[in-house]
């Protein structure tokens, strides 16, 4: 069982910068591929960025290539999203996942690879 708690959302001026943090709980952490997700206003949930197990290997949708940064830290149990150059069109409730005991070297980007969620932290992009 993996539980998963984002934090760091709020409200930012385009072009401003925001870190997302999901702390996550249970053993099975350093083993699991992770992920970030989001959901606008009106629309699905969407693929934002992944990582694997390891930290070594990342992918991101062509939308925020460039400008977030997914990282890990397996000491603290703790997956980030560095989100740079931020724009309205970046508004959503942003939500990570986990994928525990992934295949070493594999990231996913679709939600039915995920097991686990967490609730979600909103961030809001002012024009």
């Amino acid at each position: 069982q993996v539980q998963l708690v984002e934090s760091g959302g709020g409200l930012v001026q385009a072009g401003g910068s925001v870190r997302l943090s999901c702390a996550a709980s249970g053993r099975t952490f350093v083993a699991a591929a992770m992920g970030w997700f989001r959901r606008a206003p009106g629309k699905e949930r969407e693929f934002v960025a992944a990582m694997t197990s390891s930290g070594t290997n990342t992918y991101y949708a062509d939308s925020v290539k460039g400008r977030f940064t997914i990282s890990r830290d397996n000491a603290k149990n703790t997956v980030y999203l560095q989100m740079n150059s931020l724009k309205p069109e970046d508004t959503a409730i942003y939500y990570c996942a986990a994928h525990p005991f992934a295949v070493s070297g594999r990231y996913y980007y679709t939600e039915k690879d995920y097991d686990y969620w967490g609730q979600g932290t909103q961030v809001t992009v002012s024009s």
